[in-house]
């Protein structure tokens, strides 16, 4: 098994659940992520060219491992709909060894 802290947990917002499922399909698909987990109905509350925004978002997380993170993020950047889209890294620092192990077969 590798050591928990070469997997991660990429963070992502969507404008949308259908956008988020059909981009997690798809990365999914070509193996850059094992998993994604979708939560629908977050409300985002953020400054975009100087104007106060609120909007509904979806999040969702993704998991992968270090090796793969990288492309995972160009690819999701790719397919997003922002201009600017919310892609963030989280390093796994421990987890239960036996789903690590599945995370890492996935792919």
């Amino acid at each position: 098994m590798k050591e928990p802290w070469d997997y991660y947990t990429v963070y992502v917002t969507f404008s949308s659940e259908e956008e988020a499922k059909q981009i997690a399909k798809e990365v999914i698909t070509e193996r850059l992520a094992a998993c994604a987990n979708i939560i629908n109905g977050m409300e985002s509350i953020y400054i975009w060219k100087d104007v106060m925004e609120e909007s509904k978002e979806t999040v969702c997380l993704f998991k992968t491992t270090k090796d793969k993170s990288e492309t995972l993020m160009q690819r999701i950047k790719e397919l997003h709909s922002y201009e600017t889209p919310c892609i963030v890294l989280w390093p796994i620092v421990s987890g239960n060894p036996d789903y690590l192990d599945w995370v890492r077969n996935s792919l």
